[in-house]
């Protein structure tokens, strides 16, 4: 569907609500909190508040593969943060992260709880602390870090981009889902000519860049993200089929990909983690929009 008429922007743009969309009763033009109300804390020093959208689904991977590999100290809490009905507003997590984005990490096992927001930023705290998941040679180390601001730089053209205009906007328009169509698989494009030349995005390792990018690309061509796998050709990058099918089949991914989910088959809804054994038993909460 083509533009059928042309906007010309105001000199000053002011906020008029309600703005449309799926997203609209929580977007709005300034930060900070909306109410009152602490984070719960559990009894794990890694506290988690989350949803499993692909950047809150990053995190719990992460953790579940350092469990995986027996870090002990890597048990945590998840707490579900609705962010459809503005949880993210409260003060506590703000407090945690004033951008008021999942995820956001609690580490209370340093002398002063640290905060680590920004789910690139918590892959590296966590690689950092525990020891996996990053090379520790120089240019393996860099090559790494390559590919995780590059998925923290590209996602949100593929999010805020492509799947807001795609998936959830209110009307239709061929510009934006054009432009983004085309930025997106341009994108898969980059993943699958790397792909093809190496078993993981930084090379022979499996590493944070993988677990960064796998809940977005990943999920994209296995058919989970904007049911929009056949709308871009997903079929045509092989490599990163193969890559996301591969690390799908992964215990620790299929355990991670459960936590903080409260939509989709039943089987796979574990709303809130305080123990390994919650993933085990499954739970089932309200269920919430994706």
């Amino acid at each position: 569907m083509s533009d059928t008429s042309t906007y010309t922007p105001p000199k000053v743009w002011t906020w008029e609500q309600p703005s449309g969309g799926q997203f609209a009763s929580i977007n709005r033009p300034v930060s900070g909190a909306t109410h009152e109300k602490d984070l719960p804390v559990g009894k794990h020093p890694l506290q988690l508040y989350s949803l499993a959208t692909p950047n809150g689904v990053k995190v719990t991977l992460m953790l579940e593969e350092l469990l995986a590999l027996g870090h002990s100290d890597a048990e945590y809490d998840a707490w579900l943060i609705r962010i459809n009905e503005g949880e993210q507003f409260s003060s506590g997590f703000v407090g945690a992260n004033p951008n008021s984005k999942i995820p956001a990490l609690v580490d209370h096992s340093t002398e002063t709880p640290t905060r680590v927001f920004e789910s690139g930023s918590i892959l590296l705290y966590l690689a950092e602390k525990f020891g996996e998941f990053l090379p520790k040679d120089a240019a393996g180390r860099a090559e790494a870090l390559n590919w995780l601001f590059w998925q923290m730089g590209s996602a949100p053209y593929l999010g805020g981009g492509f799947g807001h205009f795609y998936a959830y906007a209110p009307e239709k328009f061929q510009y934006p889902i054009d432009r983004f169509t085309m930025e997106t698989k341009r994108q898969l494009d980059v993943l699958e000519k790397t792909l093809a030349e190496r078993p993981y995005i930084a090379g022979d390792e499996y590493t944070i860049a993988d677990i960064a990018i796998f809940p977005w690309y990943g999920a994209l061509v296995l058919g989970r993200l904007y049911d929009a796998a056949e709308f871009l050709s997903v079929g045509d990058y092989k490599h990163v089929l193969n890559w996301a099918e591969k690390i799908d089949a992964r215990p620790a991914v299929v355990r991670g990909r459960k936590v903080n989910k409260v939509w989709g088959d039943e089987s796979e809804q574990v709303a809130e983690r305080h123990a390994a054994s919650d993933l085990d038993a499954g739970q089932v909460f309200e269920t919430a929009a994706e």
